[in-house]
């Protein structure tokens, strides 16, 4: 049994605890939810709650489920690119391809498995197996990520996200062009209720999403944008730019036109700003685009695609 602390931020104010709690924990149904919520283990300002209740804004809620020992994380010696490490915090640069927490079918070589190996001080902070993740990324999106080592960090940069203090921009490259040339998109995002492994506008317990893109350079067929998240929802950026009929190049999950030697959707998290748990301080980040990406763009540039 481990612990899940999260505060609630504007978009899920007013709305009932077991859809929140739901929502924030993905990867444990709502018949669970139901189940921990009739136990007693999940806990709303310190006090037992009932399914119904209509959550405020900063609730701090807690979730103590229990997961099965599969999908606990395993200490596995993965290599990690750190950027950067204090004692409550670590900020990561994720490759593509590598899955963030064990799931179903899924529960070695992860991101997950690698931190409790590399960070044994993380193991006890948020959910056994997602141990010190406050944010994710997509298993075929790269770039930064911040690592939580202590209960405390974990909260603060939680709220910070979800108080949209913290920063998240993003390199997206979208099919076709883009116009307007600076937006913001707002529309909800749910499950997909066809297909439990997309997501869609509009989907199944959809919630409030807003993306905000500035077009960086036209390109022959696309168009390389700074996608900025103000939510952060799953497959936000990708779900939001299908919506407005320019999906992420190689995004074959959502429609992106596939582009030879492109194994992958175009998506970096490029940047990563947020301010110390403990001293207040502002931190900043930035990550290249990786080889295979910035590759791409040259080869678009200069015509060979």
């Amino acid at each position: 049994m481990n612990r899940e602390i999260f505060s609630v931020g504007p978009e899920d104010a007013d709305r009932r605890l077991d859809v929140v709690v739901t929502s924030h924990l993905p990867s444990i149904s709502r018949s669970l939810v139901q189940k921990l919520l009739q136990q007693g283990d999940v806990l709303v300002n310190g006090e037992t709650s009932k399914s119904s209740r209509r959550v405020s804004l900063g609730d701090r809620i807690e979730v103590r489920p229990v997961l099965p020992s599969s999908l606990r994380a395993q200490p596995e010696s993965i290599p990690l690119k750190i950027v950067y490490r204090d004692h409550e915090l670590a900020v990561l640069d994720k490759p593509a391809g590598m899955v963030v927490h064990p799931a179903a079918g899924h529960t070695g070589g992860t991101l997950a498995n690698a931190l409790t190996a590399a960070f044994p001080e993380a193991r006890d902070v948020g959910q056994h197996d997602r141990p010190g993740i406050v944010h994710r990324l997509d298993k075929d999106t790269s770039g930064l990520m911040v690592i939580a080592l202590t209960p405390e960090a974990q909260l603060s940069l939680q709220k910070q996200i979800s108080s949209r203090s913290a920063e998240r921009l993003y390199l997206a490259l979208a099919t076709g062009r883009v116009e307007p040339s600076e937006a913001t998109i707002r529309a909800s995002i749910g499950r997909d209720a066809s297909n439990r492994k997309r997501m869609a506008l509009g989907g199944v317990a959809a919630r409030p999403a807003e993306t905000s893109y500035r077009v960086l350079e036209y390109l022959p067929g696309f168009t390389l944008l700074e996608a900025k998240l103000h939510t952060g929802r799953t497959h936000q950026i990708r779900v939001h730019l299908l919506g407005i009929g320019h999906p992420v190049a190689g995004d074959l999950t959502y429609h992106g036109r596939q582009i030879p030697g492109l194994r992958r959707q175009f998506l970096h998290a490029y940047h990563l700003r947020f301010r110390s748990p403990s001293g207040g301080q502002e931190l900043a980040f930035t990550s290249p685009l990786p080889p295979d990406l910035s590759q791409l763009l040259e080869r678009l540039r200069s015509g060979s695609v």
